[in-house]
């Protein structure tokens, strides 16, 4: 069965980056869409980005867009999110998707991580 592992998050002041990883087990890698969510306190899960085994890409609209890259390395089974500039407001879970499909919508993913705390002080 598919299984998703993120890692990476922390703590770090505002203005600063991080990156967070994702690692996929138990699937055809190269059959899935993945994402990246993230849940800020007291708020619902929100679509950040998704990543074709292609490396096309899709982001939220929004302050993401150009603060965060999302990547893939299909060798190693794995997603990365690189977050810079990042603000107060950036703080939440961030957690890894997977679907099968063609499409980039926020919706639809069977698969989640347990997530990786992203705390950003300012």
């Amino acid at each position: 069965q598919v299984q998703l592992a993120e890692s990476g998050g922390g703590s770090v002041q505002a203005g600063g980056s991080l990156r967070v990883s994702c690692t996929f087990s138990g699937g055809a890698f190269s059959s899935y869409v993945m994402a990246w969510f993230r849940q800020a306190p007291g708020k619902g899960r929100e679509f950040v980005a998704a990543i074709r085994w292609t490396g096309e890409s899709s982001y939220s609209v929004g302050s993401v867009q150009g603060r965060f890259t999302i990547s893939r390395d299909n060798a190693k089974t794995t997603i990365y999110l690189q977050m810079n500039s990042l603000q107060a407001e950036y703080t939440a879970v961030y957690y890894c998707a997977a679907k099968i499909s063609i499409y980039f919508t926020d919706d639809g993913y069977p698969h989640w991580g347990h997530g990786t705390r992203v705390t950003v002080s300012s």
